[in-house]
């Protein structure tokens, strides 16, 4: 919860930034396309369920590094339309029962497939605040070490973003962003974590919310 209270003062700060700023006239965008690369970290997530005294977990989604690419059409002055992909490797420690209390450690990997619209503050300068939203699919892929056992499940999925490019040509630019991803009951039931992990499971759902942290370069074509 506090990761996401500050993820969403820091993008309420960038659009404040934004707004105060008095734009100039807007100049000629030459370039239509761009291609964003992104690398960043993600925060922790706690995810539980509780079904009944001998169907239930309690654990986290582990933070760690996150990396991502996106492609961008222009649309018109000031709005892109990004279609994009980020790829989380990470571990979700869970307690759950299994004939008694268990512990595991489960390796996780997301896949996160995002079409989404960005709008850019046009201020006549070098940089450009912006935010956008996307929907989208999360696919999970997770294995339980204790048993071998795996599993995976695609969920819808949808984002919020915000931050700043820096523009240091008409060729290249540096962003800036903190985002907040959200899979729709993306942890719990048969396959994800529940009694003996993948495989079998718990008859309730928790939702996944993740806040990062991201930077990288756009490239303009």
């Amino acid at each position: 919860m506090r990761t996401l209270i500050i993820g969403l003062l820091c993008m309420l700060f960038i659009q404040q930034v934004g707004a105060q700023m008095q734009p100039t006239t807007p100049k000629t965008q030459p370039s239509k396309f761009r291609i964003n690369a992104y690398a960043g970290y993600v925060f922790d997530d706690g995810v539980d369920s509780y079904y009944d005294a001998s169907s239930y977990y309690d654990g986290k989604i582990a933070g760690g590094f996150l990396w991502g690419i996106g492609a961008e059409y222009l649309l018109q002055q000031g709005y892109g339309l990004e279609l994009s992909y980020y790829r989380q490797d990470t571990e979700a420690p869970m307690t759950y029962y299994l004939n008694g209390t268990k512990f595991t450690n489960f390796d996780v990997g997301v896949s996160w497939i995002f079409l989404g619209g960005n709008r850019y503050a046009q201020l006549g300068g070098p940089v450009q605040p912006y935010g956008g939203g996307m929907l989208g699919i999360a696919i999970f892929d997770v294995k339980n070490p204790d048993n071998n056992t795996s599993g995976n499940a695609t969920k819808f999925a949808w984002g919020i973003k915000g931050g700043a490019l820096f523009n240091a040509s008409p060729k290249m630019g540096i962003k800036i962003q903190v985002h907040i991803m959200s899979a729709a009951q993306g942890a719990g039931g048969s396959l994800y974590f529940g009694t003996g992990g993948a495989g079998a499971g718990v008859a309730t759902y928790s939702s996944i919310l993740q806040f990062g942290i991201s930077g990288g370069l756009a490239l303009n074509f």
